[in-house]
């Protein structure tokens, strides 16, 4: 599942597709340490998609930044074909190095395409994959009728959001300044409601509203201890670098100097220094159904 860092515009990456500029070796740096660190709940979510004996042949992954759920979609599928669409040249590239390494050039397909406007062929697909990329569309709305009209016959419609973007510090830290983390967001609140309006959005009625029947829904409580998963250090290490550059303009000094402690990797208050990391967060998945639209 791809998931969107912060970054100034929401910030986000992703990354994960639509109307963002695409993406930069940075941003295809956060994605691909969200799919390591998240790699099994996203397993567990292509684990729990209702799809019949055999699995789907054709998926569509819209939005598939560097590739979490292409690459999990693939193992939980191994007969079938990916076609990976995202804004991103760059994170398309990385997509495509990384189905190199793994011997599985021959079952994806990348299309650079920005969603918001007119689609390029993507086939009929039996499954459609949409990651933390929705709440990026100019009109979400449209995007769901747009991969209603898609879908083969009976296809399944399988969309991710998330809860907000990971925290990783304990709320009583750090010692000088306790719930920096908090205020950090806090303070960015009003620019992500602003460039970001559907993030976190509940959409079973918008599925139904544009054609579809919702068969399941399930919200997965993350928290990923950074004591036994080496790259939650780098994920906090990168996911506050983002943080920073966009709050530092709405930070007060006190905050912003103990953020930059944090951030020091050579200093005594390294955030790479700490064992107490974690990523805290949710997702909420939906399954849905295209509904025949019935003749008058």
């Amino acid at each position: 599942m791809t998931h969107s860092p912060p970054h100034a515009a929401h910030g986000g990456a992703h990354h994960p597709a639509a109307r963002h500029t695409p993406g930069s070796d940075d941003q295809a740096e956060i994605l691909d340490l969200d799919a390591d660190v998240l790699a099994g709940h996203t397993a567990s979510l292509t684990a729990w998609l209702p799809v019949a004996a055999g699995g789907p042949r054709h998926i569509v992954d819209l939005g598939c930044g560097t590739g979490a759920g292409t690459f999990a979609l693939l193992a939980r599928f191994p007969e079938a074909q990916v076609t990976a669409v995202d804004a991103s040249a760059v994170h398309l590239r990385r997509l495509r190095e990384r189905a190199l390494e793994l011997g599985l050039a021959d079952r994806v397909r990348t299309v650079e395409a920005d969603l918001d406007a007119d689609w390029p062929g993507l086939g009929r697909p039996e499954l459609v994959w949409a990651s933390a990329s929705l709440h990026h569309m100019a009109d979400p709305g449209r995007t769901l009728r747009m991969v209603r009209e898609l879908l083969a016959p009976g296809g399944l419609f399988a969309v991710v959001e998330l809860a907000g973007f990971p925290r990783f510090l304990p709320g009583d830290a750090p010692e000088d300044r306790p719930g920096l983390e908090e205020r950090c967001h806090a303070a960015l609140a009003g620019r992500h409601a602003e460039h970001v309006p559907h993030r976190g959005a509940d959409w079973g009625p918008a599925l139904v509203a544009a054609g579809f029947s919702v068969e399941g829904r399930r919200t997965i409580t993350v928290n990923v201890d950074g004591s036994r998963v080496e790259a939650v250090g780098r994920y906090a290490l990168s996911g506050l670098r983002r943080l920073r550059d966009t709050a530092a303009p709405v930070l007060a000094a006190e905050d912003l100097a103990s953020l930059d402690r944090l951030l020091d990797t050579g200093g005594p208050g390294s955030l790479l220094r700490r064992e107490d990391l974690a990523v805290r967060t949710e997702r909420t998945a939906w399954t849905a159904r295209r509904r025949p639209i019935p003749h008058p």
